[in-house]
């Protein structure tokens, strides 16, 4: 019986330790190996990627907060949060059409300039968390729930966007 229990406890530790060494291993916390041109290459890539089912508006934008990145073989994974919206001059800062969403965005570095390889949101309604869940890694799955309807960083970020677009209209 001791054996038994000994063996269930062995294989459940290794088991659980190979689960927590996969896509966490080169796991890196907050934006650090985001740089700016990384946020660029992030945000045109959205905006085309979201055109088409958001027309009808005269600019489009995208801001995003980064939970962490991950760098495998040349690919870095980078976890967010994407706020997309579209604007009209006459509308000013209101937003037209848009989305809020937790997002994966998959990179290739090509001299200086970054690919977007694969972009990834989750799926709706009843499949939301099981695809949230194998998107994330575990201990950013938390934070995208807690996100979730809590932009007021994004919509700041955003509105200095469009209020700087507005003004550019106007000179």
């Amino acid at each position: 019986m001791r054996t038994k229990r000994l063996f269930a406890l062995t294989l459940f530790l290794i088991l659980f330790l190979s689960a927590c060494s996969g896509k966490d291993k080169n796991l890196v916390d907050g934006d650090k190996h985001v740089t700016p041109s990384i946020n660029d290459a992030i945000s045109d890539y959205i905006v085309l990627h979201s055109a088409e089912a958001y027309a009808g508006t005269e600019k489009q934008f995208e801001v995003h907060k980064v939970y962490g990145t991950n760098e495998k073989d040349g690919v870095l994974s980078v976890y967010m949060w994407s706020y997309y919206a579209g604007f009209n001059q006459a509308t000013e800062t209101e937003a037209q059409s848009g989305h809020s969403l937790p997002a994966v965005i998959r990179l290739k570095q090509d001299g200086d300039t970054y690919s977007v390889t694969d972009y990834t949101v989750p799926q709706d309604g009843s499949m939301y968390q099981s695809s949230l869940e194998k998107m994330f890694p575990a201990k950013y799955v938390k934070s995208t729930q807690r996100d979730s309807g809590n932009i007021g960083g994004l919509q700041k970020e955003m509105d200095k966007k469009v209020k700087a677009w507005l003004e550019k209209k106007d000179s």
